[in-house]
């Protein structure tokens, strides 16, 4: 069985996070995330499948996106 971890993008800047949620994001398999983490944040998430989950005002999410969310 795997393990979940929630990590908080803090104030969005890539280099404020902790080491250890750094760490966390280098071992992922699978990041769900919104459209407010900084794209160099999700690159340390390199290996790691990512489910975009967020809505963004004015903006619907896409079907597809709601689906692939849907199977977790």
């Amino acid at each position: 069985m795997g393990k979940v971890y929630l990590v908080g993008a803090g104030p969005g800047a890539p280099d404020l996070l902790t080491l250890r949620a750094a760490e966390i994001l280098e071992r992922a398999e699978l990041v769900f995330h919104d459209a407010l983490v900084h794209p160099q944040t999700l690159a340390l998430a390199a290996r790691a499948r990512k489910i975009l989950v967020g809505k963004r005002s004015g903006r619907f999410q896409n079907r597809r996106a709601a689906q692939s969310r849907n199977r977790f």
